[in-house]
């Protein structure tokens, strides 16, 4: 515990000799354009990842990034974005190789998580990703990733939180992205809705996409 301590002094006065006004400035306001949902997994760090400093993006992350419409700390977090501080991007960030996402694909016990993960394994139903005999257990992995990103977009843009923003006529964008630790890039999902009217279209090409990747 020391050391993360001594490692929290040298960053601030690191960023205090870039900026020396950076944390007043910061602690007056936050007016983050981003608001991120990403999965837990400590090797996708949400801010690094984008080259953003503290302030630049509201973060809630979760086990494989799901969006469930009973959630209410992830309604929450999307309710204040959208509502007050008026983020006009909403980016749904998966990553290849998730380990709740295998969890899923093999059919792994692990205990209360399973419930969660139960949301995983409706994306496998709905597009009928499972592993079958001879299968490269990998490939499907980060298959269902992709699918699992596009799912939670559209969750996102099927909440009232965003239904009554775009009805008011906020300028706001849903996007699906997904992350390579491999070799730490991002690539849009081409899933990017800014109302409710594309939805289903943008959501079908990006499935197709996927659904030829993965041919």
């Amino acid at each position: 515990m020391k050391e993360l301590f001594e490692k929290n002094i040298a960053w601030a006065e690191a960023v205090k000799e870039s900026d020396p006004s950076f944390f007043e400035k910061l602690s007056k306001q936050q007016a983050p354009e981003y608001l991120w949902i990403g999965c837990s997994d400590s090797r996708v760090p949400a801010n690094e990842i984008v080259g953003l400093m503290p302030g630049e993006l509201f973060v809630h992350r979760n086990v494989a990034n799901l969006v469930v419409h009973s959630d209410l700390n992830c309604l929450s977090v999307m309710q204040y974005a959208v509502e007050y501080l008026k983020v006009k991007h909403v980016i749904v960030c998966g990553h290849y190789g998730c380990g709740g996402v295998r969890a899923s694909v093999e059919r792994q016990r692990l205990g209360l998580i399973d419930n969660w993960l139960l949301n995983v394994q409706d994306v496998q139903y709905i597009h009928q990703a499972f592993l079958a005999e001879g299968q490269d257990a990998k490939e499907l992995v980060n298959k269902v990733c992709e699918l699992n990103v596009t799912e939670q977009v559209v969750n996102v843009c099927k909440t009232n939180i965003i239904k009554d923003a775009w009805a008011r006529g906020q300028d706001l964008t849903v996007h699906g992205w997904i992350y390579s630790i491999a070799d730490g890039l991002l690539r849009d999902l081409g899933v990017n809705i800014t109302n409710l009217e594309e939805m289903r279209s943008k959501y079908h090409i990006a499935v197709e996409d996927i659904n030829k990747r993965y041919a």
